[in-house]
């Protein structure tokens, strides 16, 4: 998941007409909603950028934004506006669920020839779908062997770069179980673990952006979106919703965070399961089949 605005030194002001400049392109760009209650910490955030593109000044990085030139630069505007916050295991009452209610009908259409797909949206340094992965090695070890697989994605390339390289720190372990340690991970040295070659087997890393067109739509039996849409503003929240039901298969899971609601019309899509757990309704006329797939 992708938290915006962590706090950080404050390095200078956009004027009000800069900060909404950047603002526009954020939420053309990711669909992220600044507040100007946050202007100093964006402006620090940016006056980084500034350093290393060269530019003297906001109005002149804004202009570079929007360049020919600028693309790359875009990329790694939106990096600088978010922070990856993500622990393993984080609100463990979705893994619960999955481990208890969900993966049992996953083993059972996996091991029947059936292709199953779980999706972590917002996936940032990875510690989520790797989460993911091992919930459903606990009960299923023999996953990888059939046709399971999680995507994994993310906006920030440079938190993706992470999540494949797989590597944590022992304090980041924290939440994981010393059996599953040694189980899921091996020693990488300096006192790091690298997540271990069962786990890695059952995810793919890809670049996404949410509020963009997507690449793939599924069939998914289970979607983590947890702590993403927070960010976004209200209108963008409903437009992402009935396209997350839309991706989802009949019966399918959709997880959210612990501080996200679905508003009144996107929620008669679904069935409440737990806290911030839900499954699909099918529409009557919801159409069925045609659906692209990932691999």
């Amino acid at each position: 998941m992708k938290t915006p605005f962590a706090r950080l030194e404050d390095e200078g002001t956009l004027s009000p007409d800069e900060f909404g400049r950047i603002a526009d392109i954020a939420k053309r760009e990711a669909g992220l909603s600044l507040s100007p209650a946050k202007k100093s910490m964006i402006s620090a955030r940016i006056a980084r950028r500034l350093r290393a593109t060269g530019q003297a000044d906001f109005g002149g990085y804004v202009a570079f934004l929007k360049s020919r030139d600028g693309a790359e630069e875009l990329r790694m505007l939106i990096s600088a506006l978010t922070t990856n916050v993500s622990h393993f295991f984080r609100e463990d009452h979705h893994f619960r669920l999955l481990e208890t209610e969900l993966i049992p009908r996953i083993e059972a259409n996996a091991r029947a020839g059936r292709r199953v797909r779980l999706w972590s949206a917002g996936c940032a340094t990875g510690q989520e779908p790797y989460s993911i992965a091992m919930t459903i090695l606990r009960r299923f070890s023999a996953a990888a062997a059939h046709d399971l697989r999680i995507l994994a994605t993310d906006i920030d390339e440079a938190a993706l770069d992470r999540a494949v390289r797989g590597t944590y720190s022992q304090r980041e372990l924290d939440a994981v179980p010393p059996a599953e340690r040694k189980r899921f991970f091996k020693d990488a040295g300096n006192g790091d673990m690298e997540v271990g070659a069962d786990v890695r087997a059952l995810v793919r890393f890809r670049q996404l952006n949410l509020v963009a067109a997507w690449p793939v739509r599924g069939p998914f039996d289970v979607v983590f979106c947890r702590n993403v849409v927070i960010y976004f503003d209200a209108a963008t929240q409903a437009a992402l919703w009935p396209r997350l039901h839309q991706v989802l298969g009949p019966n399918g899971v959709l997880f959210i965070g612990h501080s996200e609601r679905l508003d009144p019309a996107s929620a008669q899509g679904f069935s409440s399961i737990g806290v911030t757990s839900y499954r699909k309704r099918v529409c009557p006329d919801e159409p069925s089949g045609g659906a692209k797939r990932w691999h």
